[in-house]
């Protein structure tokens, strides 16, 4: 109804359609159509002046509303309502809506903002405290922001003191997000030299941050200094630890910390046993990774998308097809991100016929293929040398009504090298031909380089 309404050629005339319609207006409508809306936020905008003409437009409308102006960067609407919040309805909490515009700019990647939004709650009669001033870190780290978060608590350090839980959150995103060791190790010593003692969190981030990295023996001696602190560990600290054991080839210690944890009384989680699948899965150990996922299951732990992705990404062809039916019958997709990793892993391994038979697979899925679908196809079928096939599928995609992309279109003007059904021999041989005749090239060129460097020795 919304939608139809929104045809009309004024607001006013849209509400008066409304009206007319005889819709039952309350609070929990009001909210559910706002949120519904959300993708267009004039139909949302519609359903909020809809409710404020019927009076049903509480707190929750508010932030709703504020969230998808700001999701669409309609901030002067945004800061209109803020205002009309703060002036006319005196019983709401302005300031969780200035929290909200806080995230909402950080995620238009505008920091400069957003942290000016922190400086002007005062103007509301709103004190920027601590949780504001974490809100304000949270946001800046979350949308990859982390510099500024980092300058951004150093310089209120007169007003809000550096303390631990600042420098997790700063951590946290290197650690996390980020994944930058170098950067998480740096604040790590800028913890130190600020005479900020780090807590359980700190070494928990940084253990993990060392574990997806491979850093066994960082992982292994921030565990012992935690021991030493007669710190409670926890179930982070043991996945963390059982991932990077299992990745560093020491999977019987991986195992004994596991029993370590049953002992403790913590009790596995899916993540624990996908911890050592995943890895195993990497190391094309698929026997030790079975038994893993059968002792998950006898523990009653049902697998996630990610203990299947760990078997799709070194899965051939038949077990690829055979995971993706398992994944359906456990309701866990798959989905276009699956596709998306199967694709990429026989491009990878140079089989573009399996990949195309999978594009195909897709449709008994009810899996609609996107334009990241698309531009990896297209791709993967260039680089393999299937030109044709892949002029194909980009005029496919553009029919589809997907956009222009550039790269790919440079990367199919080349010329064809080999049919569609000269098979992935013929690539093989064409691509060392052209790498025999560009070492042939080089030769040439140091060799009438040698000559001329001769020549003018001599005329020296």
């Amino acid at each position: 109804m919304l939608r139809g309404v929104s045809q009309c050629s004024s607001e006013a005339k849209a509400m008066v359609s409304l009206d007319e319609s005889g819709i039952e207006v309350n609070r929990e409508i009001v909210c559910s159509a706002i949120w519904e809306s959300r993708e267009e936020w004039r139909l949302a905008f519609l359903a909020f002046k809809l409710g404020e003409k019927w009076g049903c437009t509480d707190e929750k409308a508010c932030y709703l509303m504020i969230w998808i102006l700001g999701d669409h960067r309609k901030f002067n609407i945004a800061w209109c309502l803020i205002r009309d919040m703060h002036t006319h309805r005196f019983k709401m909490d302005t300031r969780r809506a200035m929290l909200i515009m806080i995230d909402r700019y950080a995620s238009a990647n505008d920091p400069c903002k957003a942290i000016r939004t922190f400086h002007i709650m005062e103007t509301f009669r709103l004190t920027p405290d601590q949780e504001a001033f974490h809100t304000v870190l949270k946001a800046l780290c979350k949308y990859g922001n982390i510099e500024e978060a980092e300058e951004f608590m150093f310089v209120n350090k007169k007003l809000f003191p550096l303390e631990t839980e600042g420098f997790n959150i700063i951590l946290n995103a290197w650690c996390n997000a980020s994944l930058d060791v170098f950067e998480a190790k740096r604040v790590w010593r800028e913890m130190s030299r600020c005479c900020i003692t780090p807590d359980a969190t700190s070494y928990t981030l940084m253990i993990s941050c060392f574990s997806k990295v491979g850093n066994l023996f960082d992982s292994l001696r921030l565990y012992d200094e935690m021991k030493k602190r007669s710190w409670i560990i926890g179930l982070e600290v043991y996945n963390s630890l059982i991932y990077v054991l299992t990745q560093e080839n020491c999977f019987e210690e991986a195992l004994k910390i596991l029993e370590k944890m049953k002992g403790l009384g913590l009790q596995p989680d899916s993540t624990t046993y996908n911890s050592m699948i995943h890895p195993l899965c990497e190391a094309k150990r698929f026997e030790e990774a079975r038994n893993i996922l059968t002792t998950m299951m006898q523990e009653n732990l049902i697998p996630t998308m990610e203990t299947y992705h760990a078997f799709l990404k070194s899965a051939g062809f038949e077990g690829t097809l055979e995971v993706l039916n398992r994944m359906k019958k456990a309701g866990l997709g798959p989905t276009g991100d699956t596709f998306l990793i199967i694709l990429g892993k026989f491009f990878e391994l140079e089989q573009p016929d399996h990949a195309l038979k999978v594009f195909v697979e897709m449709k008994q899925y009810e899996i609609v293929p996107n334009s990241s679908h698309y531009s990896v196809l297209v791709q993967g079928l260039a680089v393999c040398g299937w030109l044709i096939k892949a002029r194909e599928f980009y005029t496919e995609m553009r029919s589809n009504g997907f956009l222009e992309d550039p790269k790919l279109k440079k990367l199919l003007k080349e010329p064809v090298r080999c049919s569609v059904h000269e098979g992935k021999g013929r690539v093989q041989r064409v691509d060392r031909d052209e790498r025999a005749n560009h070492r042939k090239d080089r030769s040439m060129r140091c060799t009438n380089h040698t000559h001329q460097s001769r020549k003018k020795k001599k005329s020296i």
